[in-house]
């Protein structure tokens, strides 16, 4: 089997991901840092590994863990081996962190933030419509980034004031580039950080995720304190992450398809639609990391041995031909149906789904309807990623707003 390293630049994320589809729907890949694993590449052979119980998360399954080959200053460490949370159990762990989370994110209680996030929207509007006209914009920076960073930090209780701070450590906990010697210091930090977070709502509790987790570890539901500060980082890396992603993607999307943007600013597509074909065609997540077997697992009519990494390629799988036929490379906003997995599949689906659909539902109707003129202020093929083997996100994505509506022409 042909081995594909994974460019840790992620100068062409598209034609990366068909190279793995063209692997079949296991292909033999090595992370930055030439750490070797496999990818699954099909989204039926997906689906099913993402159910099968002889996949678990246990990073002690894992050959290279066990026999000392993978540093702890890997650029990617902490994502291979982010301490106790849901993301790192199995089974009864699983359901029992899960379930308190789950509980948390409903699509009730979620569309209960409504509110919240038109508010936090408009307020976004109002800063892009101050500045000078005719000048391009970095819409990541200034509409897509703090939207979904305050939506989170306010469900989880998290003071705005930690929010640079936050931005500086998770550049670093995702970035392949991240010199080694960093790494263990910045997920010191990380751990301080959130620790000191939890500490403080345990002193002075409010009406938040948090909260709730340290009431529920008080009251029967045995959470350690190394899973309250865990399940923090990780609801607000995702949190905030998969949602920036979306929006930009969703953009660039319609900029780049400029028939289906008229329609869908015409009313004729809706933004359901064009949503969810952003996270079938163009997902946030390009790969999740990782997944180990206990045993010889089958996949299609290769083998995924026993003890080896596994991860799953949602760039890849997205774009599969034999779940969404010949079309499969084509963005289309009007796709029926539209069966992605790009949040996940099974226990493992993501718990946030609903509020990055809630947040990209709401920002972006608002964006549009406040700069129907918007453009993009560079060629689309000017755009570049970031060094994010795990995220599909760009450096930038600048524009030119165009006369806000309402405006002075």
């Amino acid at each position: 089997m042909t081995r594909i390293a994974l460019d840790p630049f992620v100068r062409d994320l598209d034609g990366e991901s068909a190279a793995l589809r063209a692997a079949g729907p296991l292909a033999e890949v090595e992370l930055p840092g030439g750490v070797h694993v496999y990818a699954v590449t099909r989204h039926a052979e997906a689906r099913a590994l993402l159910t099968d119980s002889r996949v678990v998360k246990d990073i002690d399954v894992w050959n290279a863990w066990r026999r000392g080959e993978i540093p702890m200053d890997w650029p990617l460490i902490g994502l291979a081996n982010p301490g106790r949370s849901m993301l790192t159990v199995d089974g009864a762990d699983h359901r029992r962190l899960r379930t308190l989370v789950a509980q948390a994110l409903t699509v009730r209680r979620v569309e209960r933030l409504r509110a919240g996030i038109e508010a936090l929207t408009n307020a976004s509007l109002e800063k892009l419509a101050a500045l000078p006209a005719g000048e391009p914009v970095d819409l990541k920076a200034e509409f897509a980034y703090p939207l979904p960073m305050n939506v989170i930090s306010e469900l989880m209780g998290v003071d705005a004031a930690d929010h640079p701070r936050l931005k500086e450590l998770f550049e670093k906990f995702f970035s392949t580039q991240t010199p080694p010697e960093e790494v263990p210091q910045m997920m010191a930090d990380l751990g301080t950080l959130f620790t000191k977070i939890v500490d403080g709502k345990r002193a002075n509790p409010g009406d938040d995720l948090t909260s709730a987790l340290i009431a529920a570890s008080e009251n029967g539901d045995h959470l350690t304190d190394e899973e309250i500060v865990n399940t923090l980082q990780l609801i607000i890396a995702a949190g905030h992450e998969t949602t920036i992603s979306l929006i930009v993607n969703v953009v660039e999307a319609l900029q780049t398809h400029p028939e289906q943007r008229k329609k869908v600013l015409n009313g004729e597509i809706g933004w359901d639609g064009v949503i969810e074909e952003t996270l079938r065609w163009n997902t946030p997540t390009s790969h999740v990391l990782i997944r180990f077997a206990t045993e010889d697992i089958e996949v299609g009519d290769k083998i995924l041995p026993k003890g080896e990494g596994l991860i799953i390629s949602f760039g890849a799988l997205g774009r599969d031909e034999e779940q969404y036929g010949p079309t499969a490379g084509d963005f289309d906003a009007t796709r029926t149906p539209n069966r992605h997995i790009a949040f996940g599949h099974g226990p493992h689906v993501c718990p946030g789904a609903a509020l990055s659909r809630l947040e990209a539902g709401i920002a972006l109707p608002a964006l549009y309807e406040r700069f129907p003129e918007l453009d993009l202020a560079v060629p689309a093929s000017e755009l570049r990623n970031k060094p994010i083997v795990t995220q599909n996100d760009l450096h930038e994505l600048p524009v030119k707003l165009g006369c806000p509506f309402g405006g002075d022409a």
